[in-house]
């Protein structure tokens, strides 16, 4: 699981690999990630945008923008969290993804908040560590 903390709303991720929707013959890797935003401030907000930058193992960028996740901008009451899941294709059997949410107050104040920085790494694959 990783975590990030930003003005008190935090985000989990749990990435997990999707080894029914792959094919490595193919060249096709796929995860699924579960996400879990929590608002701990004492103000309600919504999340308006969101916005990924995903990486491959050779180093191809991926930039992907859109309104809100899954179809919905969530508004979070303080003390609610929000859940959902999403995927992630890539061409290389491994990669990173990290990125943020643009939220909004009821009165109007927006402000970033991080999405983690996390790792797709496919089951069974050799790890080499600098």
């Amino acid at each position: 699981m990783y975590s990030a903390r930003t003005k008190d709303i935090e985000v989990e991720v749990e990435p997990y690999y999707l080894e029914e929707q792959s094919d490595p013959d193919e060249s096709r890797y796929v995860w699924g990630y579960r996400i879990v935003i929590s608002n701990h401030s004492s103000k309600p907000v919504r999340l308006v945008q969101r916005y990924w930058h995903i990486t491959d193992e050779n180093g191809l960028v991926d930039e992907v923008e859109g309104l809100g996740v899954v179809g919905e901008q969530p508004h979070l009451k303080p003390g609610d969290s929000y859940e959902y899941s999403s995927g992630c294709p890539l061409d290389t059997p491994s990669g990173m993804m990290f990125g943020h949410y643009q939220m909004e107050t009821d009165d109007g104040e927006t402000m970033i908040v991080d999405i983690p920085a996390f790792s797709l790494d496919s089951p069974g694959q050799l790890r080499i560590l600098n």
